[in-house]
């Protein structure tokens, strides 16, 4: 008999920590091979995490809604054949966080006493609590209150480590100097409760027919990133109408022979995507983000792909380097990340990096769209229905009425930083490529 370590695995360069949603198996449990264990949250994707052997699970060593860092044993699996077990990582710990608990070990017993007490700190629609900075006012016994006093120097005025560090410091200070008198807190700006805020704690009005749903930990997510991006960003947004005849007949006869050959499924969204990244290169300023009053040039180009999640949520994963891949290596790319996040299987590595997003809103019939920016980039592409209409057709023997395949497309961009005549250059360049699709091009 063996015991396996079950560790949190590496989830992306910019991913340290995940919270713990739900544990699906039970101790005693017997654990197959790829056996999904429990799943796991971070601030950008649900995954779960599989198990690397078969067994039975002895021990599960954190709870529910516990914070846990990358590399951390989550439990120990009981093998019956020898299996290597894995060396205990230490755990990842930020110096400044180590900072914080050597000072805070000084408080007093009781001050302990009130940190078991004391109920979890939770963000709100108008302050937002990154994990790490929750994670460490449990530590501490932070209270809610406490937490909302306290004047953030992030963006937006977010409480980050080192301002929770700060107060913690003084906190302690005035603790040590003090016999019997409670724990001495730095002074703070107190935060003004808003209208919102007021609403916010109302208790909800409904008669006896209605339903009351809970929004999903996702669906609250996607909510604040929405309104952020509409407080922040100054939306315009420009509509042309590309004719894509020549696409539409040149897939109707190559599709069948390419999905013999790749085995693929050739959609519209690879094509337009190949046409979104050669324009993007054409227009780089269009390729960037805003942070503050300074604006990032990005060098690689990442197309990010709205796409639908099981809960009717939406979850943008994003093609990396979209200008270097042909046709073919962008329909796998597409169709993969489109199944992957149908199945709840994107990784968070999958959502990061994007540069330059893009949305198919022609999927549920619409014929255009006014989509809201991804922060922090300060452009989007909303690709609708593709419509079989009547059109004015110029040749050099006149002009006549035809049939053709038409779509519009709406681009939202920031006014911010993008003017009106590179948000409409830009998306002139996109129809360009579409409208000049060779019909007898060869893939």
């Amino acid at each position: 008999m063996a015991k396996f370590e079950l560790t949190l695995p590496k989830m992306g360069e910019s991913v340290a920590e995940a919270t713990i949603t739900s544990w699906l198996k039970e101790v005693g449990d017997t654990i197959d091979l790829d056996d999904a264990v429990l799943e796991i949250a971070t601030d950008k994707v649900d995954s779960e995490v599989p198990s690397e052997v078969e067994g039975v699970l002895v021990e599960r060593l954190f709870n529910v809604d516990d914070v846990v860092q990358v590399g951390q044993v989550l439990a120990i699996i009981e093998t019956e054949s020898d299996v290597k077990v894995k060396t205990t990582p230490e755990p990842i710990v930020v110096k400044e966080e180590a900072n914080v608990k050597a000072v805070a070990t000084q408080v007093t017993d009781t001050i302990q006493i009130v940190k078991d007490s004391i109920t979890p700190v939770v963000s709100t629609q108008d302050r937002f609590y990154s994990p790490l900075v929750k994670n460490i006012a449990k530590q501490e016994g932070i209270s809610q209150d406490e937490l909302d006093g306290i004047t953030g120097t992030g963006k937006e005025g977010r409480v980050t480590k080192n301002d929770i560090k700060a107060y913690i410091e003084n906190r302690v200070v005035g603790a040590q100097s003090a016999t019997v008198k409670p724990v001495a807190a730095a002074p703070v700006k107190p935060v003004a409760k808003t209208e919102k805020t007021k609403a916010e704690s109302a208790p909800v009005v409904s008669n006896g027919e209605d339903e009351i749903i809970e929004m999903t930990r996702m669906g609250k997510l996607i909510s604040h990133h929405m309104v952020e991006s509409i407080q922040n960003s100054a939306h315009v947004q420009s509509f042309i109408e590309a004719d894509v005849t020549k696409i539409w007949n040149w897939r109707k006869k190559v599709k069948e022979g390419f999905m013999k050959r790749e085995g693929e499924n050739l959609t519209f969204t690879p094509i337009f995507m190949e046409a979104i990244a050669k324009a993007l290169r054409d227009y780089p300023m269009m390729n960037i983000s805003l942070q503050g009053d300074k604006i990032i040039k990005k060098k690689n180009i990442n197309l990010g792909m709205a796409a639908a999640l099981p809960d009717g949520n939406l979850i943008v994963p994003v093609i990396k380097n979209a200008d270097q891949l042909n046709l073919v290596g962008m329909t796998k790319q597409v169709n993969d990340l489109a199944k992957r996040a149908r199945l709840n299987q994107l990784k968070p590595d999958d959502i990061q990096g994007g540069t330059y997003t893009v949305t198919n809103v022609g999927t549920f019939g619409s014929i255009m769209g006014t989509p809201i920016i991804n922060q922090p980039q300060v452009g989007i592409l909303a690709l609708g229905a593709i419509r079989k209409v009547p059109a004015v057709i110029e040749t050099p023997e006149g002009d006549f009425i035809g049939i053709r395949y038409k779509m519009f497309l709406s681009h939202s961009y920031d006014h911010r930083v993008v003017n009106g005549a590179l948000g409409g250059m830009f998306v002139k360049a996109v129809t360009d490529y579409l409208e000049a699709w060779d019909s007898d091009r060869e893939i």
